[in-house]
């Protein structure tokens, strides 16, 4: 039994993988000029390998579409979409709540709020790195404040939590319209945080999501028994020796650090979190080592179909977080009525 549900995980995976894979290739072949999969190829390998005679026969347009324009673009997509699901993963797993997710907890309105901040008063000391470093900082910030007000007795409370994250993140969303009120030139720069879209990616971006995601990731599985053992309740994780405070804060802030970078460099995408995890916990089972890697898979070919969809197919491009919210939205409704009844019944 434990063999076959191993093997059924590995299929799985290598299926999302593939699934991945083919879905990025498609969508770079989509747009305004269609590409066919060789010469997205053939682009690809002679950017590695400097080996120009591998463009003799392709439009001189195509490497600069597909290098400079539509890879960035798709794999920052692909990369949030995993960040965002792997952040569901953890804040669901130790919040101990199916509604937990950087949107739902108010984290992501935080990094944006951090963001705008670093943009309205055009903080630079960083660099490049100002922005991401104000998004953290306002995620932690939010993390905590939201934490604190659904604790009673030493104790977070999972039936206020979400209450908390809202109201937390209607105050940041007011903190935010204010900005926007005092930003004159910046306002359009603020409104791309709240929207949230992929058209000004670059290859900067794609490295520092991707070591964001790669670290969150390798922490987060690192920990993945820990997290197991948590769900179980804290009375049960410390009896087998887990140090409960110190995961937990670990995982914490590997997942609005994650959180923090993906909303920094494409704004506010919502429901990611939420949608991902629920739909492979059904596939998977509740083990987190093994739902964190289907979870990043799905989560990344998801956000890609979104915004291949508003990208190349719809006649006006749409925000993706407007996308993520009208399909995470009714999702989100659907699982907090049968959390409801569950309470009614117990």
């Amino acid at each position: 039994m434990s063999s076959t549900f191993s093997n059924r995980f590995l299929l799985l995976t290598l299926a999302l993988a593939a699934t991945c894979f083919a879905t990025v290739v498609l969508s770079t072949g989509m747009g305004y000029i269609t590409i066919s999969a060789t010469e997205i190829f053939r682009t690809i390998l002679s950017a590695l390998t400097g080996n120009e005679d591998l463009l003799h026969d392709i439009d001189k347009t195509i490497p600069y579409v597909v290098m400079d324009v539509r890879l960035p673009r798709i794999l920052t997509a692909a990369l949030v979409g995993a960040g965002l699901a792997l952040s569901g993963v953890i804040y669901q797993g130790i919040l101990l709540n199916p509604l937990a997710d950087p949107y739902t907890l108010g984290i992501s309105s935080g990094a944006a709020f951090g963001a705008s901040l670093a943009l309205l008063a055009n903080l630079s000391m960083f660099s490049q790195f100002s922005i991401p470093l104000f998004a953290f900082c306002g995620a932690i910030i939010t993390l905590f404040v939201v934490i604190h007000l659904s604790t009673f007795n030493g104790r977070i409370s999972a039936n206020t939590l979400i209450l908390s994250g809202v109201i937390v993140g209607a105050i940041l969303s007011a903190g935010i319209s204010f900005m926007k009120y005092l930003a004159d030139e910046q306002v359009a720069v603020i409104i791309f945080w709240l929207m949230g879209s992929f058209v000004s990616s670059t290859w900067d971006s794609v490295l520092l999501i991707g070591a964001a995601v790669l670290i969150g990731g390798a922490i987060t599985y690192f920990y993945g028994r820990d997290l197991n053992i948590m769900s179980l309740g804290s009375r049960s994780s410390d009896a087998l020796g887990v140090e409960t405070a110190k995961v937990r804060i670990i995982l914490l802030l590997t997942a609005s650090f994650v959180t923090a970078i993906c909303v920094a460099m494409t704004g506010i995408i919502g429901f990611i979190g939420l949608i991902v995890p629920h739909l492979m916990r059904f596939l998977v089972g509740p083990d987190n080592r093994k739902l964190l890697p289907v979870s990043a898979l799905a989560g990344a070919i998801l956000l890609l179909l979104a915004d291949t969809v508003t990208r190349a197919v719809l006649p006006v491009e749409v925000p993706i977080g407007v996308l993520t919210a009208l399909i995470g939205g009714p999702f989100f409704c659907v699982i907090f009525r049968k959390r409801q009844r569950g309470v009614r019944h117990e």
